[in-house]
């Protein structure tokens, strides 16, 4: 599948902190809330949504594209995904930026507290889809990135023609309910978790039935409550595939992400699209970070085959 991955690129900050946030916050303070935490840990890793979701595309076998804005401090990161098969031609330099950076402190329940630097991101706009418009593509998946940059790489997919993933996500809150519902419109399939689900709705005025009208397929994550497909005769959920430890949780539905679109892509259908997904993201909930989990195919499949009946449905990514 000739796939693109627009989206952040970014330099994951991963702290930990022992305790609960829950424990420190003060209902009734919340006006004026002033908190520290003090930390146990704290590593630098590769993140950002566009090649979160091509790295686990990459591991079941994938060559996908990232197309994304990138500082000036980018040069390491482009060596570690060429390496790991992710072709980051479209990933475009912008002169004077850093790479963005996420900050993320999660507490003993997983809960987590985040802050996002958008540096190069906030330059995404300056970039069109047009100049790859001559490539025959696949998919191309919006994922959380500058907001101007998505409303314009949806025109531009629906404009081209390109067949696109809209996958807003934590960016929901910086769209209109109007442009939230023209993503939503033109897209092959919608990725939300279950909170951005009810924001969705109630921000759009659509429901279940009124998004499946303009979508051909709606994925639902759900935490460790797993997730739903929901398509226009059927609905499936999808438990998450048991994990053998937890590390972190920042990036799973991105791992997730590029799990699903992996078997998508192999031809699998859409209750075993989730299951891979679900698996994908397991892989990468038991390592701290979001491109340090690795497995090889076939260890995938026979794990796969413990958790799920696949009927030997997942032996198309032997090859």
């Amino acid at each position: 599948m000739n796939i693109v991955i627009t989206g952040s690129v970014a330099y994951d900050y991963l702290m930990t902190f022992p305790g609960y946030f829950q424990d420190h916050i003060l209902p009734d303070k919340l006006e004026s809330i002033s908190l520290s935490f003090l930390v146990d840990s704290m590593v630098r890793l590769q993140g950002g949504t566009a090649p979160n979701i091509a790295y686990t595309l990459a591991l079941l076998g994938e060559k996908p594209r990232i197309f994304a804005a990138v500082g000036e401090d980018f040069a390491e990161y482009r060596t570690w995904l060429e390496t790991n098969g992710i072709d980051t031609t479209w990933a475009k330099v912008v002169p004077g930026e850093f790479t963005a950076s996420f900050f993320v402190n999660t507490d003993l329940s997983n809960a987590q507290i985040a802050s996002f630097y958008p540096g190069a991101m906030a330059r995404a706009s300056e970039l069109s889809l047009k100049t790859v418009a001559s490539e025959e593509l696949d998919m191309i998946v919006i994922s959380p990135n500058d907001p101007e940059a998505m409303k314009s790489y949806v025109t531009e997919c629906i404009d081209l023609g390109y067949k696109y993933i809209y996958d807003p996500s934590q960016q929901i809150v910086r769209f209109s309910g109007e442009e939230l519902r023209a993503g939503i419109e033109g897209a092959f399939a919608l990725f939300v978790n279950d909170y951005e689900y009810a924001l969705t709705q109630k921000m759009t005025g659509m429901s279940e039935e009124m998004l499946l009208d303009y979508v051909e397929v709606l994925v639902v994550t759900r935490g460790e409550n797993g997730s739903d497909i929901y398509t226009k005769d059927c609905r499936y959920h999808i438990p998450v595939a048991p994990p053998i430890r937890i590390g972190d949780p920042t990036g799973v539905g991105d791992a997730f992400r590029g799990g699903f679109l992996a078997a998508y892509g192999r031809g699998l259908d859409w209750e075993t699209c989730g299951q891979v997904g679900a698996l994908a993201a397991t892989y990468c909930l038991e390592e701290t970070g979001t491109q340090t989990h690795v497995y090889m195919r076939r260890e995938f499949i026979d794990r796969f085959s413990e958790c799920f009946d696949d009927q030997g449905k997942l032996e198309v990514f032997a090859s």
